[in-house]
């Protein structure tokens, strides 16, 4: 071989290393941080344990099936998510358009907006824990001043108030979130339809809904994105206020895979579970994409 040619396929070689040296330590990063547990929980959720030695098999996932707790949990964690988005949405959407909108102040009342969302979990956990203590806490001290009975309200002590007062905590420190995702959509958006809308004599109502509705879908898909997948893996928050009771009451799918694995030992099933809770959420979030692409396509 000629000598240049020699000396041409090494260069080449040393401008096909030096990227790949480059990226090593990124792909050493994800291949020890994402990968290799990835790997290693499908491995453990396919594992049974006997008394001699580990079997290969789908056994985790059909005892889903009849596990009970289970299914409760999985119903309790879509009436904690779909409960506390459909009341972000609405209430951060309502804010939004009068925030948008010229009043005075609207600056000051942004900024506040905005401090329950930039305060820890843990932090508006505790927080709310003491403020929902139904011997000394502020909701029914506030509720005994005006003289209301607040005799029944445990709040998360009672079967039938827990799951609203984790809502309530979510609500309140998650709708500042929707509430900035659609204030930047409203921003963003063009004024010339609403200029031809405003001569042509269109309502409120009707710019709202053939003008302003269409304009913001993608910030009403991020938000509802984020805000999906954040309520269905939800823990830190139920765990403070309430670590899934009383009873099972409050017991969410997250908080249900924490006991199987790390109080039961149960990796192999708790993995399962993981799984699953991945495998739903990926389906919801493709919903909401096909169903917005559709209207988009409509309009």
């Amino acid at each position: 071989m000629p000598k240049s040619k020699r000396l041409f396929s090494a260069g080449s070689r040393r401008d096909l290393l030096f990227p790949v040296l480059l990226i090593a330590p990124a792909l050493a990063v994800l291949l020890s941080l994402s990968i290799y547990p990835l790997i290693y929980s499908i491995t453990i959720s396919l594992q049974t344990q006997t008394e001699s030695s580990f079997n290969w098999s789908v056994a985790n996932f059909t005892r889903l099936l009849s596990d009970t707790f289970f299914l409760a949990a999985l119903l309790h964690t879509f009436v904690y998510a779909g409960a506390a988005l459909v009341l972000e949405f609405a209430i951060g959407l309502s804010l939004a358009l009068l925030l948008n909108s010229q009043i005075r102040a609207r600056g000051l009342f942004r900024a506040s907006l905005l401090i329950p969302m930039m305060l820890p979990t843990v932090v508006v956990g505790v927080v709310w824990r003491l403020m929902l203590n139904p011997n000394f806490g502020a909701i029914n001290g506030t509720l005994k001043y005006f003289g209301l009975n607040t005799e029944g309200l445990t709040w998360t002590a009672s079967p039938r108030l827990a799951m609203l007062s984790v809502i309530a905590v979510d609500v309140w420190q998650w709708t500042p979130f929707v509430f900035l995702v659609l204030l930047a959509g409203l921003q963003a958006m063009p004024q010339e339809p609403y200029e031809a809308a405003l001569i042509d004599g269109s309502s409120r109502w009707q710019t709202f809904r053939h003008i302003t509705l269409p304009l913001l879908k993608p910030a009403i898909l991020i938000a509802l994105l984020l805000r999906t997948m954040d309520l269905l893996r939800v823990f830190d928050q139920i765990f403070i206020l309430t670590e899934g009771g009383p009873g099972f009451a409050t017991e969410t799918i997250s908080l249900y895979i924490y006991r199987t694995a790390f109080r039961f030992f149960d990796f192999g099933y708790a993995a399962a579970m993981s799984f699953v809770l991945l495998a739903l959420t990926n389906v919801i979030s493709t919903v909401y994409i096909h169903f917005l692409q559709n209207k988009d396509a409509a309009s």
